[in-house]
């Protein structure tokens, strides 16, 4: 997951914050966790996950689940993105929804807000805390 020099941090943010979304759909796992920092956390409503193993057996469970991964006709989609980066450390606030059944009629399942706080690390930008907010 590289980053091209001399672009801005609230672009490799944003681009951050799609990357967990497209890979949460259908992309690798591996990747995907390593978006976050080792101990970052994932809060949603019923479903805390504190590090990477924490973050991966959820990302497991959905696709076990068939709600996430190649096949599922399941889509993320974020917007209305507001970053603000302080040197090291950075948040955002965006809006999510979750759409099903996307290869035949989309149907938004679920929506809401995520609260995030990202860590600039030696490898980039990485999310470090990731708060969900449903409705």
């Amino acid at each position: 997951m590289g980053e091209l020099p001399g672009t801005s941090d609230d672009s490799l943010i944003r681009n951050l914050i799609a990357r967990i979304a497209q890979l949460a759909d259908d992309g690798d796992l591996g990747e995907y966790v390593e978006c976050f920092t080792p101990d970052a956390r994932w809060d949603m409503p019923d479903a805390p996950r504190r590090g990477h193993a924490q973050i991966l057996a959820g990302g497991q469970d959905r696709r076990a689940a068939d709600q996430a991964g190649a096949g599922s006709a399941t889509r993320h989609v974020v917007n209305t993105i507001v970053v603000t980066v302080a040197g090291s450390w950075a948040r955002a606030s965006s809006y999510w929804q979750f759409y099903v059944n996307t290869s035949e009629a989309p149907l938004l399942q679920l929506m809401g807000r995520y609260d995030d706080t990202f860590i600039r690390t030696d490898d980039g930008w990485r999310l470090d805390h990731r708060r969900i907010t449903i409705g």
